[in-house]
């Protein structure tokens, strides 16, 4: 049960600094976009360098949260292929709560 803690938070952690990464992403070409309405040439060809770069950071960091994450899913899927009855029984478990939950409104 430790073990799924971990795991757990290590997922979290890794969701969150994706979403930060992701929202600082978009401020920054956001803040770039309003200050290339009145640039032109060299001034825009540094801008287009500059959104680039963090175009290419995005990637790099969409890149490193998937290689980091792919342990988990394969674990995930290994237990699912070892356990599919207590898998399916899980699940239905879970959409009874769920499905008890939304009908009380």
């Amino acid at each position: 049960m430790a073990r799924k803690s971990a795991v757990q938070a290590a997922e979290e952690q890794i969701k969150d600094q994706a979403f930060s990464e992701l929202q600082a992403l978009i401020e920054e070409s956001d803040k770039l976009l309003k200050s290339s309405a009145s640039l032109v040439g060299e001034e825009a060809e540094t801008l287009r360098g500059q959104i680039a770069l963090k175009l290419q950071q995005a990637l790099d960091s969409v890149s490193n949260v998937r290689d980091r994450t792919k342990p988990a899913v394969e674990a995930t899927e290994t237990y699912i292929g070892g356990h599919p009855w207590q898998t399916v029984a899980i699940s239905a478990g879970f959409g009874l709560v769920v499905g008890l939950l939304l009908g009380r409104r």
